[in-house]
């Protein structure tokens, strides 16, 4: 089954010549374009991800045997579409990593609290040391944990915690207070993410943080805390990280924390109502924390995969698609073993990655400019392929004309908009909206933009650095009655499932919805291809800065 059984795309709104997004006119036949465009096979994509996700892959965990098969997966199946290798004369970029399982070897302990572990508290440390942990450290409250002088904004002011715990509420006050005036009101910003939390608690000189899980402000329950800070905790080694880290990282359940500050002798819905001002002062709670963990420490290594189609005109400019191929592998606890397939996350986008591949490959008239395919491991543990990459680019950085993430493709079925995470961030925006044209979409900003999902994948590491990133997919608005009910369905086990062994692949997902953003996101691409334009960051973006620097030194 291919595009062409999609009545609701028409071909004919393609113009006779591919343009680019500031209407200048291309020598490409539509022909050649349509025909490269209607090319997506959905039986061959369907049984990819199918693969991608079964047991035999084992959850396609970094340095394992299914994180072995993943690769070699993408490998072959770059090879058969024609592409050269990516990193020299290499598919492979090495990527090293440290892997930590921790094991509390006592239970944390705050006075007479009881404390489960997983059950209602988790604990690891980043730190590569056999026996590590926490005795009598004293408990302060910082409230959002945030040092941030562009918001003029400092939970620490005045505040001396060398070799304290922080207690820290999740997300940041632009969400906790609805005000479009603080921070970026509801939308979160990176300071409102767990790993900047733990980074700043280290910077000031803790030993430990705590941070206090809720659900809507997370925007994940407590079973994703429970499945994803269990097991090994991939990292990059020392040598890679520039970021500081304390000796143990925790986060508890919210009726813990109303335990815990009402042991201090103070209410957790009034602190944290008081932690939603700048005048906030951190608390100390006069109560102390210990645990003692046991870790087990491996070195090991995986790989990125990456391949290229060379430009005709300009093969050192790069348009690059990327995708995570892994997720959270086989886990065994307390007896019971899960493996944690990721059809949806990321099976979808590691098979859109060859569909697209193949998509370019089909042009009679190749790009302009090159077109470099990335398949990077351990997003799951914190972007770490796509970490490495950005420290040490293939690619030159100031080189990537912008970069087009696929993180769990939408498969809630066909839709008349397309979401935009981050919207409004970039200039890359122009190309996506053309291509959205194409199917009769517009583009719409994200629903949840607190949840703060483009600081959550892979694009996140390039645009730190200054590359433009586009994070999207999907939409708000069901094409139909029909496309509704798949979406209802759908979403509930998206939603359900997200990071969980039920994330498995389903004959019943809105498969032409995954096709058509496929198809919208290679002609995004192919429109990026054959222009000269170098889409910037939008004014006012936090990246903007960045890429301004590197492309002075282009």
């Amino acid at each position: 089954m291919t595009i062409k059984t999609l009545f609701w795309f028409s071909l004919l709104s393609i113009p006779l010549v591919a343009s680019n997004a500031n209407g200048a006119d291309k020598s490409t036949p539509a022909s050649d374009f349509k025909a490269a465009y209607s090319s997506f096979d959905l039986a061959t994509y369907k049984q990819n991800v199918k693969t991608l996700a079964s047991d035999k892959f084992g959850g396609r965990a970094p340095s394992t045997e299914g994180g072995k098969l993943t690769t070699e997966f993408l490998v072959d199946a770059f090879k058969k579409a024609g592409l050269k290798p990516g990193n020299k004369d290499s598919y492979l970029q090495s990527v090293p990593l440290m892997s930590i399982t921790s094991n509390p070897t006592s239970e944390l302990t705050i006075a007479d609290i009881k404390f489960e572990y997983l059950k209602n508290f988790v604990a690891t440390s980043r730190k590569p040391e056999k026996q590590i942990g926490l005795k009598n450290s004293e408990l302060v409250f910082v409230g959002y944990g945030i040092n941030a002088p562009e918001y003029q904004w400092n939970d620490y002011e005045g505040l001396d915690v060398n070799g304290k715990t922080v207690v820290v509420l999740v997300n940041d006050p632009g969400y906790a207070t609805q005000d479009p005036e603080l921070f970026n009101g509801n939308t979160m910003t990176y300071y409102g993410r767990w790993i900047y939390k733990y980074e700043e608690a280290a910077r000031q000189g803790a030993a430990g943080a705590i941070i206090v899980h809720e659900t809507k402000p997370a925007s994940y329950g407590w079973n994703v805390i429970e499945s994803s800070w269990s097991g090994a905790q991939y990292h990059l080694p020392a040598s890679e990280v520039n970021e500081p880290a304390i000796d143990v990282e925790m986060w508890i359940n919210i009726e813990k924390a109303h335990a815990l500050f009402k042991k201090a002798g103070m209410n957790f819905e009034e602190m944290k109502e008081r932690a939603k001002s700048r005048d906030f002062k951190p608390v100390k709670l006069n109560l102390t924390a210990s645990i003692s963990l046991e870790n087990q420490v491996e070195s090991s290594q995986s790989n990125n995969v990456i391949a290229t189609l060379p430009g005709t005109d300009a093969p050192d400019e790069h348009i690059v698609y990327m995708a995570h191929w892994d997720h959270l592998g086989t886990v065994t606890t307390n007896g019971e073993t899960k493996i944690f397939n990721g059809a949806h996350d990321n099976a979808t986008g590691t098979a859109g990655l060859v569909e697209i591949a193949k998509a370019f490959q089909k042009l009679k008239t190749k790009p302009k400019r090159s077109i470099t395919f990335i398949g990077v491991t351990a997003e799951e543990q914190g972007r770490l392929g796509s970490r490495y990459f950005a420290n040490h680019p293939t690619i030159p950085l100031n080189k990537i004309v912008g970069l087009i993430n696929m993180d769990s493709l939408n498969i809630t079925g066909l839709k008349k908009n397309v979401r935009v995470v981050g919207f409004g961030k970039s200039e890359l925006e122009d190309y996506l909206a053309k291509a959205a044209k194409t199917q009769n979409r517009v583009l719409v900003p994200e629903p949840t933009p607190e949840r703060g999902y483009y600081y959550r994948s892979d694009h996140f590491s390039l645009a730190k650095k200054g590359v433009p990133g586009l994070s999207s997919g999907g939409g708000t608005v069901p094409l139909n009655g029909e496309q509704a009910k798949i979406a209802e369905k759908v979403e509930k086990m998206v939603s359900n499932c997200y990071h969980q062994s039920c994330d498995e692949y389903s004959e019943d997902f809105g498969w032409e919805g995954t096709i058509a953003d496929m198809q919208m996101f290679f002609e995004t691409g192919y429109l990026l291809s054959n222009t000269d334009d170098w889409p910037n960051w939008n004014e006012g973006t936090e990246f903007k800065a960045a890429r301004d620097a590197m492309m002075k030194k282009k």
